[in-house]
């Protein structure tokens, strides 16, 4: 079985410095780690590509595109109303960050691996025509229309354990029958952005393809693998033709903005039953994101832990 792993000086760059949560040296605290391991020895070892503007019109909205890039130009200002600064050539950064999972995608579509882990990446919050929390493009947004539309899939997986609720990546998609979604994240009522309660479970015809479960504050392994199950009774309900997983590591202990007490065994558990369904349900094909994670050893951790599942 062949991992593909996407790193490179192009994708760290999305980060916003100053002391941001976001910071470039997310990507780099991961790979030391993996090569402290030897797990860079047992991987493919993939670089960055940037997207297209074409790409990113997929997902977002043509004035919106328009205003990143016309913000990375000066790079003064907010994309949002204040979590998401610009900074010169934020365009381009995080068309990369998009632009990767895109060629992570074509790669498992064409054989050339199994699966793929992009680290920095899964950023879920972005709308279609505004940034949020960190979150410039949404990448998970245009990968679910590349492979619904260009790769002519019927139904897509999207399985997200980080701590925030991946509101833009929800709502774009919330009547979306073809889009099957779960989300185990830490409770709105007390953390960011506040959405994704029990009862969001698609609208229309999307009604039960959805699935929000909120935690609350503390929860820890055992919460996490208690709700486990009902991740895979949806995903057995509509089996999937792709599977992607936002597995962001600010969902363990200590992170400096959340309040979940995982370990990074329950990003192992995720990735390891994730790879098992993907076997079952659609050829194998398994793509995790990096998503959120601010405790920089907390990321390296849970991060390292997905590939060595994904591995297994």
């Amino acid at each position: 079985m062949t991992l593909s792993v996407y790193v490179g000086a192009a994708l760290a760059r999305y980060g916003f410095g100053h002391g941001h949560p976001f910071g470039t040296d997310r990507m780099d605290v991961f790979w030391q780690r993996m090569q402290d391991r030897g797990l860079d020895q047992q991987v493919r070892v993939c670089a960055p590509v940037t997207a297209t503007r074409a790409a990113l019109l997929l997902f977002h909205t043509r004035a919106y595109v328009d205003r990143v890039n016309g913000l990375s130009a000066t790079g003064t200002g907010y994309l949002d109303v204040g979590d998401t600064p610009a900074f010169p050539g934020v365009y381009e950064a995080a068309a990369t960050v998009v632009g990767t999972v895109l060629a992570a995608i074509d790669d498992i579509m064409r054989g050339a691996t199994d699966c793929a882990f992009v680290p920095i990446a899964g950023l879920h919050h972005a709308a279609r025509d505004r940034a949020a929390g960190f979150c410039v493009f949404n990448d998970c947004g245009v990968a679910i229309e590349y492979l619904l539309g260009t790769c002519a899939l019927q139904r897509v997986a999207y399985v997200d354990i980080d701590a925030h609720h991946a509101d833009g990546l929800f709502y774009a998609f919330e009547a979306d029958p073809r889009v099957i979604i779960a989300d185990l994240h830490e409770d709105g009522r007390y953390l960011y952005p506040g959405t994704g309660s029990a009862g969001e479970t698609g609208t229309g015809d999307a009604r039960g393809t959805k699935l929000n479960i909120p935690l609350p504050p503390q929860a820890d392994d055992a919460d996490f693998r208690a709700a486990w199950p009902r991740v895979e009774e949806l995903l057995a309900n509509y089996p999937p033709d792709f599977i992607l997983l936002q597995c962001g590591a600010d969902s363990l202990a200590d992170d400096p903005i959340t309040h979940l007490r995982y370990s990074e065994a329950s990003h192992r558990h995720a990735a390891a039953r994730l790879q098992l369904l993907a076997r079952e349900y659609c050829a194998g094909r398994l793509l995790a994101l990096g998503g959120g994670g601010y405790n920089r050893d907390n990321l390296a951790r849970a991060w390292t832990a997905v590939v060595e599942a994904m591995l297994d």
